[in-house]
């Protein structure tokens, strides 16, 4: 038998409630007696004799918004079983709100017997739904998009720069279908790159709601006018601490999930986080500085991946910043590397400008060197358009 609870200072609420909770619905409905509201799961769960059947929670009217939010969250996390409805008008930021908190609908406060009935039924078909099927949405997912890991064993040699003009480049191709994500976690820079000012980051797309449910995952991304979309690195480099290789490895599995393209920017080095980025990546695109010290960094990150097993589907082995007159030429640094250079992006003053406005070369209409290098690269996944013929095939007259 369903069981139903009211946090709410509506008198009336519970009774339409007891009638709507008819046939298949029909359950107890309890209301929350206390002389102050509850602000954890164990708080609504230590009035009920048997708190195992609870399965749809009602929060409002009359319940502090932010606090109801709160306590839903809660129960998403440690009770994802159990449905939570939230009695309040649908303005669009409070819808946007209760679904990052994982309230599973809206109740209108003045909603008759029979709306109710609708709504108590999506919400008890949820919480059997969850209870008989021990895999989760993402688990059961195939992870179907392309991940493509931008690394480089030192910071400063235009990794963010690569991975951005490679992000607005294939959003282009896939319009919608593209996501940047910024696994730079501490000192991260693509909310800049992109001259965009993310109102959620990395850390609260693996916690919470965002983590079970792709639909709310997606309210998560920032949207770029090229129609890229991007999750950045938190504000706090502390936050970066509360990740983990497991969190990266959950969130490209779902971000997979749901575009073509996905486009890591990891951190400098080989943290967890970026093994994990790895572990998943279909494509690794290693990127160096023309400069000794740079070159013999990326050897040894070569050399560390080779004895961990970690070779991807296709890698590409981009040079940035290349100026051959300073001493160390082109054959120097594939003798160093011990394998040849893909793509080289020459020293170019148009790519420092371009950093320093937000603003990708390959979103722009910028020609030069540098930027005929990046398509150069960004052709390497994409097959570029041919241009269309001025004058029709031609034809042999007289043969």
């Amino acid at each position: 038998m369903s069981r139903y609870v009211v946090v709410s200072d509506d008198p009336g609420l519970p009774g339409r409630l007891q009638t709507a909770a008819a046939g298949h619905l029909a359950g107890d409905v309890h209301q929350w007696q206390g002389s102050r509201l509850p602000v954890r799961p164990a708080d609504v769960r230590s009035q009920l004799e048997r708190p195992a059947d609870l399965d749809v929670l009602i929060l409002g009217p009359g319940m502090p918004l932010d606090l109801a939010l709160a306590l839903a969250a809660a129960f998403d996390t440690e009770f994802p079983d159990v449905a939570v409805l939230l009695a309040a008008r649908p303005d669009p930021d409070v819808v946007l709100s209760a679904l990052r908190a994982g309230v599973r609908d809206l109740l209108e406060p003045d909603a008759g017997a029979a709306e109710i009935a609708a709504l108590l039924h999506r919400a008890v078909t949820s919480a059997a739904r969850h209870r008989t099927s021990p895999l989760n949405q993402a688990q059961t997912k195939v992870t179907a998009g392309r991940i493509i890991a931008v690394v480089s064993p030192k910071g400063g040699v235009g990794k963010t720069t690569v991975a951005s003009n490679l992000a607005i480049g294939l959003a282009k191709s896939a319009p919608h279908g593209t996501v940047l994500v910024d696994l730079d976690l501490q000192f991260g820079d693509i909310g800049s790159a992109l001259a965009i000012t993310p109102e959620h980051s990395v850390s609260d797309a693996v916690h919470g709601p965002a983590r079970r449910d792709t639909m709310v995952l997606k309210t998560f991304l920032s949207a770029h006018p090229s129609g890229l979309y991007a999750l950045c690195a938190p504000e706090s480099p502390d936050t970066a601490e509360e990740l983990t290789g497991e969190d990266v490895t959950h969130l490209l599995e779902q971000l997979a999930s749901q575009y073509r393209y996905v486009v890591v920017d990891t951190a400098p080095g080989l943290s967890d986080t970026t093994l994990a980025a790895l572990d998943k990546a279909s494509d690794f695109v290693f990127v160096s500085g023309p400069d000794v010290p740079g070159v013999r960094g990326m050897r040894k990150e070569l050399d560390v991946l080779a004895e961990l097993g970690m070779h991807p589907l296709k890698r590409h082995m981009v040079l940035n910043g290349a100026d051959f007159k300073a001493g160390v030429s082109l054959r120097d640094v594939e003798t160093a590397l011990g394998t040849s250079v893909d793509v080289v992006i020459p020293h170019s003053r148009a790519v420092a400008l371009s950093t320093n406005q937000g603003s990708p070369l390959l979103n722009g209409t910028v020609r030069g060197p540098a930027t005929k290098a990046l398509q150069k690269l960004l052709a390497r996944f994409v097959a570029p358009i041919a241009p269309p013929r001025r004058f029709g095939p031609r034809h042999r007259v007289g043969a």
